[in-house]
Formats: C-alpha cells, sequence, structure tokens
C-alpha cells in the first residue's frame, strides 16, 4: 500500500519541476491525482507519465493568480474523481533579481498576486471540499527564502515568508477540523528557476553552488517526497509546520 493510496491529490504547478515529481509521487503512492498548471502541454505530459507508469491523472488548465480559474479547476478536480484528500499547492514564480530601493513595483506585485494570493486562493477552495468529506491535508510550498532573507529577491522572500504565515494561520484555525496545513520550503533546487538564474546571473549561480554544504543542489523529487508524507496519515500529528528541505544551507 503507497503512502496516500486511495486518496485524491491537486498538485498546482504541475507541469514541470517540483509540481511535476509532486504529482507523479502522489500516483505512484497511490492517489489520483489533479494535475493543474497554466502550461496546458506541460500538464498533460505529466499526466502522461503517471499514466504510463498505471496511474490515474487528469489535467486542469489554471493560472492560480485568477480567482475564477481558481474555482473552476478545484470544481473539475472534485468533479473528476468524486473528492478532495489532499493538496500540494506548489506553483509560484521566483521574480528578477534587485536590491530592495530597486525592485519594480510591478514585479512585486506580481509576486504577491501568484505566490501569496494564488496560495490562498487555492486553500480558499480546497478547505471548504475538505470539510465536507471530513478532512484533509494541503502542503503549500515555500522556500528556504521564507525562513531566512536573500539578498536581492526582496519579492520572492517576502512572498515566500507569506506563504509561511497563511500556512501557519490556516494549520490553528481547521485543526479541529481535521484539517492539516504545512509548508515544504526547498533550498535551490535544479528547476527551471536555477536554469534562469544560470542564464542571467552566472555568478550568483556559481556562488549558490560553492555554497552548497552538500556540494550539490537538491533534486525535484527530494521536495515531491517531503510533500507527500505530509499528506500523508504518517504525519497525522504535523501541523502548522514548515519543513526546510535544502540540504542545510539554513542550517548555518
Amino acid at each position: 500500500m503507497g503512502l496516500v493510496a486511495g486518496k485524491v491529490a491537486l498538485v498546482t504547478g504541475g507541469a514541470a519541476g517540483i509540481g511535476r515529481a509532486s504529482a507523479v509521487t502522489f500516483a505512484r503512492e497511490g492517489a489520483r491525482v489533479a494535475v493543474v498548471d497554466d502550461d496546458a502541454a506541460g500538464g498533460e505530459k505529466t499526466v502522461a507519465m503517471i499514466e504510463e507508469a498505471g496511474g490515474t491523472a487528469v489535467f486542469i488548465e489554471c493560472d492560480i493568480a485568477d480567482a475564477d480559474g481558481v474555482e473552476c479547476a478545484i470544481a473539475k478536480s472534485v468533479e473528476a474523481f468524486g473528492r478532495l484528500d489532499c493538496a500540494h499547492n506548489n506553483a509560484g514564480v521566483e521574480g528578477p533579481m534587485a536590491l530592495t530601493a530597486e525592485y519594480a513595483e510591478s514585479e512585486w506585485d506580481r509576486l504577491m498576486g501568484v505566490n501569496v494570493k494564488g496560495t490562498w486562493l487555492c486553500m480558499r477552495h480546497e478547505i471548504p471540499r475538505m470539510l465536507f468529506r471530513g478532512g484533509g491535508a494541503i502542503v503549500n510550498t515555500a522556500s528556504f527564502a521564507g525562513v531566512v532573507g536573500v539578498e536581492g529577491m526582496t519579492a520572492y522572500s517576502a512572498s515566500k515568508f507569506g506563504v509561511v504565515g497563511i500556512t501557519k494561520v490556516a494549520a490553528l484555525e481547521y485543526a479541529s477540523m481535521g484539517i492539516r496545513v504545512n509548508a515544504v520550503c526547498p533550498g535551490p533546487i535544479r528547476t527551471a528557476m536555477i536554469d534562469r538564474l544560470r542564464e542571467t546571473n552566472p555568478q550568483a549561480m556559481a556562488d549558490l553552488l560553492a555554497s552548497a554544504p552538500m556540494g550539490r543542489l537538491g533534486r525535484p523529487e527530494e521536495i515531491a517526497e517531503a510533500a507527500v508524507w505530509l499528506c500523508s496519515d504518517r504525519a497525522s500529528f504535523v501541523n502548522g509546520h514548515s519543513m526546510v528541505v535544502d540540504g542545510a544551507f539554513t542550517a548555518r
């Protein structure tokens, strides 16, 4: 039996990177999975990977910064599988690197709109569905930059601190109602975000690798394993926690 056998899981940002790894891991561990993303081609590829491995999944196109779209996506996932037990709200954007006083207002608003508001919108519609079934588990993707400050990432860091904050509040609010809410805080992971950093700021990338305590970056699958475990019954007393999975980046 898998960690989430018989459950229904929803994963946002499931078209690539951590989201894809999470969707595949949920399916491997026995869940039926709703893969949510605004990238249709990538999302459909994730579904195909799950189905090729013998799992069950559907793709739902959605921009999590769009309130109506999120409401529709959650409804479609429940329509497809009859209920919602687990959610990994993973979708997010990183934005450019810039000093705090030089950060563009438009970029600040974009990051807050996706990373904070988008995560809240997902929870806003997931929680009632879970309450209807008597409980559930939610994992939000924050970041190690939501635990410690990172120079040059003022909006990203602020948005991820925000994700940690709404995670803790929701955990307190719904603990007695059978819903657990946790966050996973990845360190630097080999994803498209890191590829963009390598292209736009190779020195920052070199510095990042040089400072890696384990001598490498993390893999998307390593974050997915933590997210799925947090949604499983084996984490039944873990609630309101921000689990840092960063290879000791923040241990200094």
